[in-house]
């Protein structure tokens, strides 16, 4: 890239993003907490979600002691329904290391931020670009599909080693004088303009720069491999009530998949030569009549699918309670953190019993 082509970018995209920028609560502020707490919170999430979720996390953690000194099960009931829990955990853990390590001062350079738990090369050059105005790359997928086409870069996106080719892109394009709104530009640009599929390039900032649109072939890049299929489990998930009303719950394994979250009891398919009855009287230490079904759906993991049939059940008898399970009212289980299918489940349940009531 020559030095004329790489001045023609940076002021184009600038000058562009400093006019048409969406209007982001976290686009009001450089508080390098508040902008890890939105990169943390937009990784694998759509903006309009992440907007009330973001707003809510900081009215009741407004600081990085806040954050360090919270309740593990409030903090995820907090993060409830946005999904990818470890993220909240890692965001808390990274937090305290600041804390208790950098004197509540978020680091400034990418060696040390990128020391803290749960901070990639992404979210450290997020930080340091917009926080800090200091030149970092800060390459995410948007960024890499934006380039592909800029630059004509043809290798395949879905390779780990291919980010280190758009981090040098980035480095040699960067705006010196704004490193904040070039790196969000782009960002910016391939989330409402330069999209997946139709890209709007008549709007484009950049389109007179860009070699794809040039050659015609902007629908054909980036290259990206087809990724394999997700791992399907097939699962039945059970709201047993005792005779006092109180509903079993179960509290997921602290490492792993929904580390800490709270389901009810769940039995994977098929279970050869014995009934679902029996697998939970087996695993769970309790006696079930046969139950009526709530609701069945998919739920997609980045990794894997929960194919879910739910149906609820009454208590005949209680064995020995599996250690991790505990008897919740109504109310004490809408405080407790769970996952998005386990909540889908759990206000069908609630929607069906009030229904039933009225009658």
């Amino acid at each position: 890239m020559n030095e004329l082509y790489k001045k023609q970018v940076r002021n184009a995209l600038v000058s562009w993003f400093l006019k048409e920028k969406r209007d982001l609560p976290w686009r009001k502020t450089t508080d390098p907490y508040k902008i890890w707490v939105s990169e943390v919170m937009l990784q694998q999430t759509k903006v309009d979600t992440v907007i009330p979720y973001y707003e809510r996390f900081i009215a009741k953690y407004p600081s990085l002691e806040a954050l360090a000194n919270a309740d593990e099960g409030e903090l995820l009931k907090e993060w409830e329904g946005l999904g990818y829990y470890s993220r909240a955990r890692n965001l808390q853990a990274g937090v305290k290391e600041v804390v208790e390590q950098y004197g509540s001062v978020v680091p400034s350079t990418r060696k040390d931020i990128s020391k803290l738990k749960g901070v990639g090369p992404y979210t450290a050059g997020a930080v340091l670009s917009i926080a800090y105005g200091v030149p970092e790359h800060a390459v995410d997928g948007n960024v890499m599909r934006v380039l592909s086409r800029l630059l004509l870069i043809k290798e395949d996106i879905a390779k780990p080693k291919t980010k280190k080719i758009f981090e040098e892109a980035v480095m040699d394009l960067i705006d010196h004088e704004n490193p904040s709104a070039f790196n969000q530009g782009l960002m910016e640009l391939g989330a409402v303009i330069c999209t997946p599929t139709k890209p709007k390039c008549l709007l484009c900032p950049v389109r007179e720069n860009c070699s794809a649109f040039f050659e015609g072939i902007q629908d054909e890049l980036p290259v990206k491999t087809i990724q394999k299929k997700s791992k399907l489990h097939k699962v039945k998930t059970v709201v047993i009530r005792n005779k006092s009303g109180q509903v079993l719950l179960e509290k997921r394994a602290s490492k792993g998949l929904l580390a800490n979250m709270w389901q009810f009891p769940m039995v994977e398919l098929p279970t050869p030569n014995h009934t679902v009855e029996e697998v939970i009287e087996h695993d769970y230490g309790v006696e079930i009549t046969k139950g009526s079904s709530i609701i069945e759906f998919k739920h997609v993991f980045s990794h894997l699918v929960w194919e879910i049939e739910s149906f609820e059940a009454a208590l005949v008898k209680e064995k020995e309670l599996r250690s991790q399970c505990a008897w919740l009212t109504k109310e004490e289980i809408n405080e407790q953190p769970m996952p998005v299918p386990m909540l889908k489940i759990w206000n069908a349940w609630k929607e069906r019993k009030n229904e039933n009531d009225n009658k």
